[in-house]
């Protein structure tokens, strides 16, 4: 993978995932979601953390500070836009074609530039799917997008769920379109409600 076949996915899930956090409201915070440890809440915390902050440390070559890693991000009355900001700062500190050069060190190993880009490309894509589901919203990715999402699923689902971050893959049939097999393979039931 490289930036070509990456960041025009990265930034359509990125501006997705921006429109379903608007669509969030403070009332559904609570409201349960299909990763089963968190709440609303909790999923959003995960997706800023780790999908606008951290795709731009990434970038950057930095590691998040500890301050953000704790943070509840949703005490903001307007964290979405404040998501949607981080993670346009992001998307353009990866338009950089040198950003895909080489490995991102995550301080427990160091990957190539594009897998990190790929794999926060299925984390905006599959967890705003999970927040989609979970407040009531549609979630829109292209045909080509949710090709994208199934490769990265596949290609790294056994070392998730090693370190606990996919459930089992829930049977799907083949011909089931892309974005429901990779939910599936990623453990998620597409049908969730």
């Amino acid at each position: 993978m490289d930036k070509d076949t990456v960041y025009p996915y990265l930034t359509e899930c990125a501006t997705e995932a921006a429109r379903i956090a608007r669509g969030v409201s403070a009332d559904r915070l609570s409201a349960p979601t299909p990763c089963k440890e968190w709440d609303v809440r909790g999923l959003v915390n995960h997706l800023v953390l780790y999908s606008s902050h951290g795709l731009e440390h990434r970038a950057l070559r930095k590691q998040l500070p500890e301050e953000l890693t704790g943070r509840d991000f949703t005490t903001e009355a307007d964290w979405a836009e404040q998501y949607a900001a981080q993670l346009d700062r992001a998307i353009a500190a990866w338009s950089d074609p040198a950003v895909w050069e080489g490995e991102v060190d995550l301080g427990f190993a160091a990957m190539p530039a594009p897998e990190i880009a790929s794999l926060i490309t299925k984390e905006l894509a599959v967890h705003g799917w999970d927040l989609a589901r979970a407040t009531g919203q549609d979630h829109r990715i292209s045909e080509a997008a949710a090709a994208l999402i199934l490769t990265v699923v596949d290609e790294h689902a056994e070392v998730y769920r090693q370190y606990d971050g996919f459930a089992d893959p829930v049977p799907q049939p083949d011909e089931a379109p892309a974005f429901e097999r990779a939910l599936a393979d990623s453990g998620r039931d597409p049908r969730w409600a």
